[in-house]
Order: C-alpha cells, then sequence, then structure tokens
C-alpha cells in the first residue's frame, strides 16, 4: 500500500484540529477529571452520568459496545491481551444480574443503541423492574430525533465528510463526522461524535478548513443513512481494517445514529465507463495536442493501464487526478500488478503527467490543484525509478506476499486475483477449502453437476406462528428468481428460507422487512454460487436489491439469517467466511467449478 501522509494536501474534508483530542472526546472544563487514573469502572460511569454532556457517558458505552463486538473478524493468533475476554450476552447479564444505578444506566443505553429488537426488549424489561432514577435524557433516548444531514466534499474527491446532528428528547444536540475515503474503496477512514448541534459543527469546520476547494452542502437525511451504511460495510470487509483515535470505537455510537434517519435514500452513485466510453477518451487524448506525442503503442499500453486504474478503483473518474491518486498508483499500484521489464514501466510517469493536464483541462479543474497533483508525481517518480528497478513479486505473486504478511495463523496460503476474482490456493490449504465448501472429503469425492432440481418449498419443522411471514418471503424470493436468475438458484433460495424458518426461527419473530429478508437471501444464495463471476447470469448485486426496490445495504440482515440458519463459518486471512457446507445449496455451475478447482489442485500435486 502506498505510503500516507504526503498527500494531506490533496483532499481530505475534515481539517486536522476537528477531530477530539484522545480516545474518547474530552469537553471544557473536564481535563482534570478526565486524565485522572481511575481503576473502577463503576466510578467512571458515575462520573460520566453526571456530566452536563450526555456523550462522554454515551461514549463510554460505544466504546465498551465496539471492544466485545461480535462482528469483529478476529483471527485465532491475536494476542491475549487483545483477545475478548468476555461476550456481550455475559456483559449483559452480569449487568442485569448486579442490582445497582450504574448498570441500570448501562442497561438502558445498550437498549436504546442497539439494533437488535429482541436484545432491547430484553435489557429494557430489566431497567423497567428497577427503581433506579435515570437522567431524563438516558430515560427517553428513544426519543432522539436526527434532524438534518450536510456534507462536506472536495473538488478532487479524494472523500466526502457526512456530518449527522442529532437532537436528545431533552434538548441536547450531538454530531457526528464521519469522514469516508473513497481512494480505499469508499469506506468510513475515520468518524467521531461531538457534543455540539450540526450547525456549529459546520461552523467549525469551515472555520478550520482554509481549502478554497471544499464545499459545504446539507445532504438528504435518507441519503446519508445509505452512503453512511454502504461505508460502514466496506470498512466492516477490509483486511486490516482503518482505525483512529476514536474509530471504531464510536461504531455502535455512529450506527445507533445513522439508524435515526430515514429509510429510502440514495447511496454513492459510482461511474460506469464502458469499453466504448473508454475507448472514446484514450482517442481524445491520443488526438490532443498534449497526448499527440506520446501515441506509440508502448505509450498506448502503459495508458491502458493508467486507465484501467482510473476507472476502476477509487472514486472511478479517470478524469479527476488528486495526490493521493497519484501516489497510490505510482508507489503501489503498477510496481504491484503490471508485470513488465523496468525500461518500460519506467515511462509511466511521463504518461501520467500528459493525461492529468488533459483531464482536468476538461474538467476545469482549477491550475492550483492541477500543479500540487503534479508536483506529486515528481515527488513520487524517483522512488517509483527504484521500485520498478528492484526485485519484487507482481501480479498474482504480489497478493499472495501481500495477504501472507497479515500473517494469519492459519491454513490458508492464497493468492488471489482482484479483476478477475480467480482463487488459485497452494498446498493442502486449496482440499480444505473445497471441503468447507461442499461439507467435508465425503462430499467433496462424492460430488457432482447434476442440476438442482425444480421442487416445492419444504415446510417441514416451521413453526405455525411463523408460517405466514415465510409465506411472503418466499413469495419474493421465488419472484426474484423467477425474473432474474433460473430455476436451480430458486430451489437453493428455498432450501435456505427452509433451514432459516426451521433452525433459527425467533429471526422471523422479529420486525423487519419481508422484501429485506428475502433480497438478503437471494444475495447470499448467488454470493456462495459466485453468480456474478461464473457468467451466464446477466445480473449484478445492484439489479438484484433493485429488484426488491432495496438501495441500501443488507448485509447486516443476511448475517443475521445465516447466523440464525447456523450455516459453518471459517476464519481466512480477508474474515470470517461463512460457507454452504453442502452441495444441496450450489448450482450447477458452481459444482463444475469446484470440480475443475479440484483436478487443477490434484494436477498440480501430482
Amino acid at each position: 500500500m502506498a505510503k500516507k501522509g504526503r498527500h494531506s494536501k490533496g483532499g481530505r474534508t475534515t481539517p486536522r484540529g476537528t477531530r477530539p483530542a484522545g480516545y474518547r472526546p474530552r469537553y471544557p472544563g473536564d481535563d482534570s477529571v478526565w486524565d485522572e487514573p481511575e481503576p473502577d469502572f463503576m466510578a467512571d460511569v458515575r462520573r460520566a452520568l453526571v456530566d452536563d454532556q450526555p456523550l462522554r457517558f454515551l461514549d463510554m458505552v460505544s466504546s465498551m459496545l465496539a471492544a466485545i463486538d461480535p462482528r469483529r473478524l478476529e483471527p485465532p493468533d491475536r494476542p491475549p491481551d487483545e483477545t475478548f475476554v468476555i461476550g456481550r450476552t455475559e456483559l449483559m447479564t452480569t449487568f442485569i444480574e448486579v442490582d445497582r444505578p450504574e448498570t441500570t444506566a448501562l442497561l438502558a443505553a445498550v437498549a436504546g443503541l442497539t439494533t437488535d429488537r429482541v436484545e432491547r426488549q430484553r435489557l429494557q424489561h430489566v431497567v423497567n423492574a428497577r427503581d433506579h432514577q435515570l437522567p431524563a435524557w438516558l430515560s427517553r433516548l428513544g426519543e432522539a430525533e436526527a434532524h438534518r444531514a450536510a456534507e462536506v466534499t472536495h473538488a478532487l474527491r479524494d472523500g466526502d465528510s457526512v456530518v449527522v446532528g442529532v437532537r436528545l428528547a431533552t434538548g441536547e444536540e450531538l454530531s457526528a463526522v464521519v469522514y469516508i475515503d473513497h481512494n480505499e474503496g469508499t469506506l468510513v477512514k475515520d468518524a467521531f461524535v461531538v457534543p455540539q448541534s450540526i450547525a456549529k459543527s459546520l461552523d467549525i469546520l469551515k472555520g478550520r478548513n482554509d481549502e478554497p476547494d471544499v464545499a459545504f452542502g446539507d445532504l438528504a437525511v435518507a441519503d446519508a443513512k445509505v452512503r453512511l451504511l454502504d461505508a460502514i460495510d466496506v470498512w466492516a470487509r477490509t483486511v486490516p481494517a482503518f482505525e483512529s483515535e476514536t474509530w471504531p470505537a464510536c461504531r455502535p455510537l455512529v450506527e445507533w445514529i445513522v439508524g435515526l434517519l430515514p429509510d429510502g435514500g440514495r447511496g454513492y452513485q459510482r461511474p460506469e465507463w464502458s469499453d466504448a466510453a473508454r475507448k472514446d477518451l484514450t482517442e481524445r487524448f491520443f488526438a490532443s495536442e498534449i497526448g499527440r506525442a506520446l501515441d506509440d503503442p508502448n505509450h498506448r499500453g502503459l495508458f491502458d493501464a493508467i486507465l484501467w486504474f482510473a476507472c476502476d478503483h477509487g472514486p472511478g473518474d479517470p478524469l479527476r487526478w488528486s495526490p493521493a491518486a497519484v501516489e497510490i498508483l505510482l508507489e503501489d499500484w503498477i510496481p504491484r500488478k503490471i508485470v513488465a521489464d523496468d525500461e518500460y514501466l519506467s515511462k509511466a510517469p511521463e504518461v501520467l503527467r500528459a493525461f492529468i493536464r488533459f483531464c482536468h483541462a476538461e474538467r476545469g479543474i482549477p491550475a492550483r490543484l492541477t500543479d500540487l497533483t503534479l508536483e506529486m508525481v515528481d515527488l513520487c517518480e524517483p522512488d517509483y525509478q527504484e521500485i520498478i528497478r528492484t526485485p519484487r513479486p507482481m501480479g498474482r505473486a504480489a497478493t499472495t506476499a501481500g495477504m501472507r504478511d497479515l500473517a494469519f495463523d492459519s491454513p490458508w496460503d492464497i493468492s488471489l486475483d482482484e479483476d478477475d476474482d480467480d482463487v488459485v490456493w497452494d498446498g493442502f490449504s486449496m482440499r480444505t477449502h473445497l471441503e468447507r465448501t461442499v461439507g467435508g472429503p465425503d462430499a467433496l469425492a462424492a460430488l457432482d453437476d447434476v442440476p438442482l432440481p425444480d421442487e416445492p418449498f419444504d415446510w417441514t419443522g416451521v413453526p405455525e406462528d411463523i408460517r405466514d411471514r415465510v409465506g411472503e418471503v418466499l413469495i419474493l424470493a421465488d419472484g426474484c428468481c423467477d425474473q432474474l436468475l433460473d430455476v436451480e438458484h430458486r430451489t437453493a433460495a428455498r432450501r435456505v428460507l427452509a433451514r432459516i424458518a426451521t433452525d433459527g426461527p425467533d429471526v422471523f419473530r422479529r420486525r423487519g422487512a419481508n422484501s429485506t429478508a428475502a433480497a438478503a437471501i437471494c444475495l447470499w444464495v448467488c454470493s456462495s454460487n459466485r453468480t456474478w463471476k461464473l457468467g451466464g447470469q446477466r445480473i449484478s448485486q445492484k439489479v438484484l436489491l433493485g429488484h426488491f426496490g432495496i438501495k441500501s445495504s443488507v448485509t447486516g440482515r443476511a448475517d443475521t439469517l445465516i447466523n440464525a440458519a447456523g450455516f459453518p463459518r471459517y476464519h481466512t486471512p480477508w474474515g470470517v467466511e461463512v460457507e454452504p457446507g453442502s452441495p444441496d445449496y450450489l448450482v450447477s455451475k458452481r459444482r463444475r467449478e469446484i470440480l475443475a478447482s479440484l483436478a487443477r489442485f490434484e494436477e498440480d500435486q501430482a
């Protein structure tokens, strides 16, 4: 990954100094108390509860929940001092068993912040049964309102800040500031919550941001919700995860704030660059006065590589370059991804300079930003020229080395080509992976590619009280498969739904949209079968969710449903993977791929 810090002027929308100092926010007049060492957690709780600002207590609870968050994808070799000592359920049970004002306040806060309806009801029942007096803002936490959202953007679009204002029932206001980095995959890079109104937060951001190319504007609250949910989801699936002084400690609090926002918004719309559009841009560049002198096969080849990066990575806008994008391209992407000799690669900075001038002229980017971006090319070129002349892993080998650098204590030894999603496994781990996918060595030995049959839904074991709801989900899932997929996917989805309904029926006793459940099931079936990758199905995740009228992520709902069904989970270098664990949920095309992978493995081992 590229070095960090050299592109600090390139487009961060949250200026230094706007985030609270220290691991938790500090407030005026609070430093002397906050900095004192205090071994007694309950004493910390008491002090936080009497603070004038509710955020101090909420921040404490958020940090606690983040530390025991079961969604954290922990590798099995994490050092003992970082291992979860106690789980969330066990900790809540401890608070329930210890009847004192501090634990009542903690239970009330968790009940208010949680997105799990069953947990909320359980904890709120305990709180209601006790006679401890809570601060009014805490007892009425469920009446909080997220009333306004804003965005802070930069002309070069390295990232945006989304700001959400919250008003508690008793009048106190909070603001969440979330920085979403587009160069790293449109994920949360940093976030914090401050005890002030959104209007004041924006005034502070404006006062401390001296860049003329930063813009402030209101954002539809529903759009803010989708953007934040998607960015948190990408962050959660990124290994290693980005962390800051306040993120992900404030994740539970931010997610609570996001949950207060209304549904129905639109997330970031990534530009789609067709082959025809890319060809047109290529010809415009080489026909221009800037690009005409570079019109030869070698420079065109390098231009194609640069265009590939610009269209398919980062913000996805090849006509908008920033110092950060330049640094990533020259110090990481080209040396790692492009397999070629150093004489050929050495010409890339020349092509990049010309392309940046061309693009910024077309987009009307201010000259000062073009100069700043070109300065980064100059700054990176000596290192780039040295890197490409140094022996190093390239292509698949580079990815293998990167994964090994994660130092997971696991049997996996892999390289992952990020572009065609073809996974090549070395050693015994390949067979282990295939066995886990289909349910063991015997299942792998007996695997065939006979298409799944067209079979009716199996109602055996489905509790009577959830049958109506399961039936509604079934109709929606069937409709998606009939319209977008095929009979095999429909059978697989029916089997998954039946397993969830019999092994985890409580998920259908909770509140939730049936369309979201159906979308989550279809999405998981497609992901498990690599439907987006194997061809033959003209469908994407966006199209599938659009069939249900859903514009936001359903990953959280899918996790809840699949966990309820008890599908096997395994640690891998990129997190925890949930496997089907049986060929019963795999379409014939996916099983043929598995058989082909097994044949290649056995041939390599012969």
